[in-house]
């Protein structure tokens, strides 16, 4: 069967872990395989147990140390060298585990998937091992509460997908935190762009209305305005982020149809 990979991207508290924790204990109910893989290094705390973790490979206070960098600096300088150890990666993925569905929780730090290569050589690496990759980037719903964060953050959602070139989902993350949640949704959701650029403008000094014009046009030419929303507190909301992402991937089209083992093991009695 293919192989598939979720890479769980965002901006730094988006809720990539949580999630991944959700996502896990959720196909854990409905008993389907799924194993997340931290490519944190500077990760402290999270509630899944990874089955792949960055931090055996190298940690960003040893870097910090060693190579006297700052938090930053010692995060591409782990990521790189992990590039340079993909064969660690590659027997971490299918030693133990031979996994076909990865839920890849990355960093937050944003020019790790906006401007440099290194998340794209690990897609690129993935895709070579036999995996078909899907970006999700998870988007904190404070970001639909107002114009100019919405662009912005959805112009960092826009620049990733340029850079990574693959299926791409985008989700707001904790959207059970928005006071007037069913209020915020509607308007970020129905309205096309000039809805938002017309407050947007209002906002704002006259000497930016066309760069701000001319920054819509460009999210509504690449049908960037949708994202789904996401509610830890219902649990079909989750369903339906991970269908749409399974759909990206063409997961159920890979999978065989098994036989029901009761039957099966009845066939054989008789």
């Amino acid at each position: 069967a293919d192989k598939f990979a979720q890479l769980v991207i965002g901006p730094a508290g988006s809720g990539k872990s949580t999630y991944c924790t959700a996502l896990q204990n959720h196909c854990l109910t409905i008993k389907r395989s799924v194993h997340v893989v931290n490519l944190d290094p500077a990760a402290e705390v999270f509630k899944y147990k990874p089955a792949v973790d960055i931090r055996d490979l190298i940690s960003i206070e040893d870097v910090m140390e060693e190579m006297d960098f700052g938090p930053n600096g010692g995060l591409v300088f782990a990521m790189e060298y992990l590039c340079d150890n993909f064969n660690w990666f590659e027997e971490q993925i299918n030693g133990a585990y031979g996994e076909d569905y990865l839920l890849i929780d990355c960093p937050g730090q944003i020019e790790l998937y906006v401007h440099l290569p290194v998340l794209k050589k690990v897609t690129k690496k993935l895709e070579s091992w036999g995996y078909n990759v899907c970006v999700v980037c998870l988007l904190d719903s404070l970001f639909a509460t107002s114009p100019s964060r919405f662009i912005s953050g959805t112009l960092t959602c826009l620049a990733a997908m340029m850079q990574l070139g693959l299926p791409h989902v985008n989700v707001l993350t904790k959207c059970d935190l928005l006071e007037d949640k069913k209020n915020v949704l509607n308007k970020l959701f129905d309205p096309p762009m000039h809805h938002l650029l017309k407050k947007l403008n209002q906002s704002t000094s006259g000497k930016f209305h066309r760069l701000n014009e001319a920054l819509s046009e460009l999210i509504t030419s690449y049908s960037l305005t949708t994202y789904l929303p996401l509610d830890l507190t219902e649990s079909e909301s989750l369903e339906a982020v991970l269908s749409h992402v399974d759909n990206a991937l063409q997961y159920g089209e890979a999978q065989e149809p098994k036989e029901p083992k009761d039957s099966a093991e009845g066939d054989m009695k008789s």
